[in-house]
């Protein structure tokens, strides 16, 4: 069984999303894609790790508690699978932290900022159906309804218009906390 760190019994003020690097953020962010995938989903069983990991660029939401960087409670990868298209996938928001604020909107506007600072002409998801309307709100257009790994999805696309460039990834952006549980 994945364990994750139990959520503090107060809200953190801010999250910090940016591309994740140092050893304790990539292990933390893989546990709770393991945790949200395999344990609390069942999508996978055991492990979600697939080829794409070994080229793809993790970003993480990371609760800092006094300033300092406490538990990744979010993150997301993307990758560039040809010159100018990427793909985000494993978007993944901690169940405690799910209504803290705008942590899986955060990580998107990243993942999609960071591609279109680096060349993105079209970026792309498999987005689950449960998860569309954020995307949508997010000005993401539908392409088409598949069946991935036995549960319904929506390929999606990003209207790059709406993300501008992020040319500082590894500084990211900060997600303020809604302030209730």
């Amino acid at each position: 069984m994945i364990e994750l760190a139990p959520a503090p019994p107060f809200v953190p003020c801010e999250f910090r999303v940016k591309w994740a690097h140092g050893d304790w953020e990539l292990d933390h962010a893989r546990r709770l894609r393991r945790a949200v995938f395999c344990v609390e989903q069942g999508v996978f069983v055991g492990d979600d790790t697939d080829a794409i990991d070994a080229h793809a660029q993790l970003l993480v939401a990371v609760a800092h508690v006094a300033g300092l960087p406490e538990q990744v409670v979010g993150t997301v990868r993307i990758h560039e699978e040809a010159p100018g298209r990427w793909w985000g996938s494993r978007l993944a928001v901690h169940a405690a932290f799910r209504h803290h604020g705008r942590i899986g909107a955060t990580l998107v506007r990243l993942a999609v900022g960071s591609a279109h600072a680096r060349g993105c002409h079209t970026f792309l998801a498999h987005v689950q159906a449960q998860n569309v309307p954020m995307f949508e709100k997010l000005g993401w257009t539908g392409l088409a309804d598949e069946v991935l790994h036995g549960r319904p999805h929506r390929l999606m696309s990003a209207d790059l218009a709406a993300y501008p460039p992020c040319h500082t990834p590894y500084a990211g952006h900060v997600a303020a906390s809604r302030g209730r549980p």
